[in-house]
């Protein structure tokens, strides 16, 4: 056995120096990750999300509702913003783009003069329990909002609120982590699965020495994407079949929407996941450097895009980010069919930027490819 030199030491590792510096794009993501992440933690994720949109639902408008409104904004929480009729809130809480309705019902100053506590009826999309939380904790402090405009044969009588707020869970009435959590984990397990397989596919024909057969075939760019797309569209299929059966049988998930929608949404999500993965295949130029591509878009895919943190609890930027993230669109597209029963309407704006995505990937998979080993 040879003793320890430290000449062929030395020499070994000026050799994996200069790899190294060699591969310019390993080092960008040696910087990019850590920096990335410490940014993502420390701006974009929090756990106590302000600002919320709420809509508010009033019949007569009376110094009761201003005042109210007024409190419900001071808090920090609520967005108001009025609402013309009911079918526009039930669309807003549908759509996701309220998480709260208010709704002051008639006669609502008249009752508060007699003393009768009228109730405000708070309806709460409740998908993602820990996004509404603090805001529906901050009510209970509002039942001294309206004091200084009560009449002053009422404001002796102060050992009782004037009104009540009555909160209505929406779609989750337990308000149960689980039912949100696990629509969306069927959203992340895809997009693991399908964009790391996919982002090795055409990278490990160069390494393994088959592309040169490949590239001999009469084929166009577009119909290899598609040859290497086309099967793990059905894989991923396998694991959502698997995945729901297992949530409505251990976890109770509710299937409210409709599966065949449902399917033809999710399909849409795993093309866009493999386009993008064959995006990273073609522009790798090794395996080591594709799954660091996949590894870069992980990250934010899991942390912008509502399934581990509320999204409304997200600056605007991180917001905007995260909307151009499919897995954003496919996590509420899931939420929506299976906790609040959507349809197609409810979820054709979640829809278009998935195919969008989808389109654009594969697009710059076919610009890239190469049709030659040089």
């Amino acid at each position: 056995m040879k003793a320890l030199s430290f000449r062929r030491f030395t020499a070994l590792l000026r050799k994996e120096w200069l790899q190294m510096w060699r591969d310019p794009i390993t080092l960008r993501f040696i910087i990019a990750l850590p920096m990335m992440q410490l940014f993502l933690f420390a701006y974009a994720i929090n756990t106590d999300p302000k600002h919320l949109p709420a809509g508010l639902l009033s019949v007569e408008h009376s110094k009761y509702e201003r005042t109210l409104a007024a409190a419900l904004r001071n808090t920090g929480y609520y967005d108001i913003s009025m609402l013309a009729s009911e079918a526009e809130a039930e669309r807003g809480l549908a759509q996701g783009e309220l998480l709260f309705v208010i709704n002051i019902p008639t006669n609502f100053d008249h009752s508060v003069d007699r003393g009768e506590a009228p109730s405000i009826l708070v309806d709460a999309d409740a998908t993602d329990p820990t996004a509404i939380g603090n805001a529906t904790a901050a009510l209970a402090a509002l039942s001294s909002a309206l004091d200084r405009d009560l009449p002053p044969v009422r404001q002796p009588q102060a050992p009782a609120p004037p009104f009540q707020f009555v909160l209505h869970a929406r779609y989750n009435p337990e308000q149960l982590t689980v039912l949100n959590i696990v629509p969306g984990l069927i959203c992340v397990v895809l997009l693991i699965s399908t964009l790391l397989v996919t982002a090795l596919s055409i990278t490990r024909e160069r390494e393994r020495g088959t592309m040169e057969n490949l590239l001999a075939m009469p084929m166009r760019p577009i119909e290899v994407m598609l040859a290497k797309i086309v099967p793990y569209v059905f894989v991923g299929y396998i694991q959502v079949a698997l995945i729901l059966a297992a949530s409505a049988l251990f976890f109770q998930l509710p299937v409210r929407g409709s599966v065949a929608l449902l399917l033809v949404a999710l399909g849409l999500f795993i093309a866009s996941n493999l386009a993008l993965g064959i995006t990273f295949s073609t522009v790798a130029a090794n395996q080591m450097q594709a799954i660091q591509f996949a590894q870069f878009t992980l990250l934010p895919s899991l942390l912008l895009s509502g399934f581990m943190f509320p999204f409304k609890g997200m600056p605007v930027w991180a917001q905007w980010a995260g909307e151009i993230i499919p897995a954003t669109h496919a996590m509420r597209i899931a939420r929506g069919l299976l906790l609040k029963g959507n349809r197609l309407p409810e979820i054709l704006p979640e829809l278009w930027p998935i195919a969008l995505f989808a389109l654009a990937a594969i697009m710059i998979a076919v610009w890239f490819y190469r049709e030659t080993l040089d």
